[in-house]
């Protein structure tokens, strides 16, 4: 009865009384507002398909997933209420194929389509079909999408609106040459954007002239890849700046509000890696310039949904117009965190028809929030990105102040053919410090076994004392280089007694299981706990941890518990090994510490998680030589990582230096240069350009001296 009476209002009444009944806090969800919109294809895939498909169930919206031969087991394609498959693995033959989308839509009914972000939420002949064949496109208009998404023309439109933009060349003169010349004109440091670019696809920052050909070439060859577009424009990269972004939404009633600004200046490869809100240190003046001059730049293209427009700031809190994000940012949920909205409600609503709920008076700042974005990545090797099986997943208890955002489940593959992040992990506190200390208990009880992860990094970060002074900028990390990637020493000793604890409970463990199953349960040939008569067990144990050989001495003392000694030091080991699949209970004491780990045994490796170590310890059994493969010989390079050869610059017999460029390599949507490991002469190239390698495959061989 109350939802036919909400039917009856105009919408200006509708939307009085859903602000007075909490509607801008999140606190109020009815179908009846978009009464246009009863179903709703996510046309994306991951953690933002599972995203949109929450808000549309709180909405009593029905959501049609689509996906490709390598998402076919999905997170997001088991939510959705119908599932369609569009093609093969890569992208452009599945998420970006507009026709076969739209056809799907049409197939299964859905009056609209939700791009998500990435693919094609930004695609002005995508959002142009929609408009054709009758869908509704939740985001903005084709011609804002146009007019925001080719970088020089953003510039033009910005600057006659009044808003700061910074200096630069966005021309039409495309050639090398021009390019070049304008870098000089300019004056190096200098940007390079693809001009259809985003989520630091198609960027390369060029230090001195000596570098631009090749960052250009490699700019432009990962523009094209990722957009089917190369042209670029170039602009004065400011030194140090932080990068300060302002959520603006807009609805079809020429209504338009800010809802405040996130600092994303922490940043490797020119994505994001923490996102936070507010961004901290900036005053209310210019928190209302920055946020009036972005809904200035929403109202110069006539903007309709959710943007986000994107300043670089100086040490002095002058900011200048970067880019215009005409979609859903992947980190929204800072700012529904702290301005308790649910945005992707808001997008549905707004493109239904609906006005906005709010006034820029009625939006208020709650708080402050995280982002952490937890990827499949190593740090360590230049952030080089990852594929494999989530072997085990276990991540922090969601609540009103702590959000998981992703679109994998323990067992699923992070895969080559996508980005390879595995979630967002976002928390709010009622200030900055809170929140801060938050985000650090969250991140130490994230598990994750069968990949590389930067949760670690993210912990290194997050505890800088510079970042939590709220110090950030957009070269904090090479900045702090040292202290962000210190030298990791080899395992302490306590930490190795629980490890080779760990291995010698497993073992009694199985082998316990094993003898339920034999012909003499009680046969003491069945059993390894260590018994010996008139004497203690005495083994030596050989482990690796990362490259370095570790070894200690375990001592059985029957209901003593062990002695395990490492080095010239002997340390008293006591424990209990409980629980049941892959992932056990550890209750370990070493010389009266108690510690309570989680134990994961993954073919040759054991992998602790406990309080004092942040993102686990992994230890493997050393593999004996006989067992080892042999090299593909050749004192050859290996691919890093799964992907596709884009560009080979060297050829057989051409003399290299440590450090140069041998080949390109394209992988998870980001274009990889290999360079030489070494001086010496290349023997032969063992790839060609668009060849697909497996990780670790071999590239080139070298010379035998």
């Amino acid at each position: 009865m109350a939802s036919s009476l909400i039917m009856q209002l105009n919408s200006r009444k509708f939307a009085e009384l859903t602000r007075k009944l909490g509607w801008q806090a999140g606190c109020l969800s009815r179908s009846v507002s978009t009464a246009s919109i009863s179903k709703v294809l996510i046309a994306n895939r991951g953690e933002i398909a599972c995203r949109v498909i929450r808000t549309a169930r709180k909405l009593g919206v029905k959501t049609v997933a689509v996906y490709s031969d390598a998402d076919r087991n999905s997170m997001h394609v088991a939510m959705a209420d119908e599932a369609y498959h569009i093609g093969p693995a890569a992208s452009q033959l599945s998420y970006l194929n507009k026709q076969k989308i739209i056809e799907v839509a049409k197939a299964s009914g859905a009056q609209a389509i939700h791009p998500g972000y990435g693919f094609l939420s930004e695609n002005t002949e995508f959002a142009d079909l929609c408009d054709k064949e009758g869908v509704i496109f939740v985001g903005p208009p084709s011609s804002a999408i146009r007019d925001m998404g080719i970088k020089s023309t953003s510039k033009h439109i910005m600057s006659a609106a009044g808003v700061p933009i910074i200096e630069g060349y966005h021309g039409e003169d495309q050639s090398k040459e021009r390019l070049r010349q304008e870098s000089e004109r300019i004056g190096y440091p200098v940007m390079l954007k693809a001009v259809r670019g985003g989520g630091g696809k198609g960027m390369r920052i060029v230090m001195t002239a000596a570098d631009f050909d090749e960052a250009l070439d490699s700019a432009m060859r990962e523009a094209k890849k990722s957009f089917d577009d190369d042209i670029m424009l170039v602009e004065k990269y400011v030194e140090t700046p932080r990068h300060v972004e302002v959520q603006v939404f807009g609805d079809k009633h020429g209504n338009y509000v800010y809802l405040f600004e996130r600092d994303c200046s922490v940043q490797r490869r020119h994505q994001k890696i923490i996102e936070e809100a507010p961004a901290p240190h900036l005053s209310e003046e210019v928190r209302k310039q920055i946020g009036e001059a972005a809904v200035q730049a929403a109202r110069a293209v006539n903007y309709v949904g959710a943007g986000t427009v994107e300043f670089i700031m100086d040490a002095q809190q002058k900011f200048y117009f970067m880019e215009m994000n005409t979609r859903l940012q992947v980190e929204h949920p800072v700012t529904e965190m702290v301005t308790k909205t649910d945005l992707v409600e808001w997008q549905l609503k707004v493109a239904a028809g609906d006005p906005l709920p709010v006034t820029q008076a009625d939006l208020r700042l709650h708080g402050h929030s995280f982002e952490a974005r937890i990827y499949a990545e190593d740090p360590d090797n230049n952030f080089m990105p990852g594929a494999g099986p989530l072997i085990h997943l276990a991540t922090p208890d969601a609540d009103e102040s702590i959000r998981i955002e992703t679109g994998v489940r323990q067992g699923d593959d992070v895969t080559p053919f996508y980005d390879p992040m595995i979630a967002k992990l976002v928390v709010w506190s009622h200030d900055r410090k809170s929140a801060l200390e938050k985000l650090r208990k969250c991140l130490h009880d994230y598990q994750i076994v069968g990949l590389k992860t930067n949760i670690r990094f993210l912990d290194d970060l997050a505890k800088h004392p510079e970042f939590g002074k709220g110090n950030v900028n957009t070269d904090f990390i090479p900045q702090y280089e040292k202290e962000l990637f210190p030298e990791r020493g080899a395992l302490n000793d306590q930490t190795l007694c629980r490890a080779v604890l760990a291995l010698v409970l497993y073992e009694q463990r199985s082998s316990s299981l094993e003898s339920l199953e034999a012909t003499d349960p009680f046969s003491p040939y069945s059993q390894s706990n260590g018994l010996r008569l008139n004497e203690n067990l005495c083994r030596r144990v050989k482990l690796n941890s990362g490259e370095t050989a570790v070894e200690a001495t375990i001592t059985y003392h029957s209901e003593q518990g062990y002695s395990v000694q490492v080095g010239g030091t002997s340390y008293s080991v006591q424990g209990t090994l409980t629980g049941e699949g892959d992932a056990l209970e550890m209750t370990s004491v070493v010389d009266g510490q108690k510690t309570t780990s989680t134990v994961v045994m993954h073919e040759d490796s054991i992998h602790l998680f406990s309080p004092d170590n942040i993102g686990g310890v992994e230890v493997t059994r050393p593999v004996p030589e006989f067992l080892k493969e042999s090299g593909a010989g050749g004192h050859g390079d290996r691919a890093p990582m799964p992907g596709d050869i884009t560009h080979v610059y060297v050829n057989s017999g051409d003399k290299v230096e440590k450090g140069q460029p041998l080949l390109a390599l394209e992988s998870m949507k980001m274009e990889y240069v290999i360079r030489a490991p070494k001086d010496g002469v290349i023997d032969r190239i063992l790839v060609a350009k668009g060849d697909n390698v497996q990780k670790n495959a071999p590239l080139v061989a070298y010379q035998d001296k």
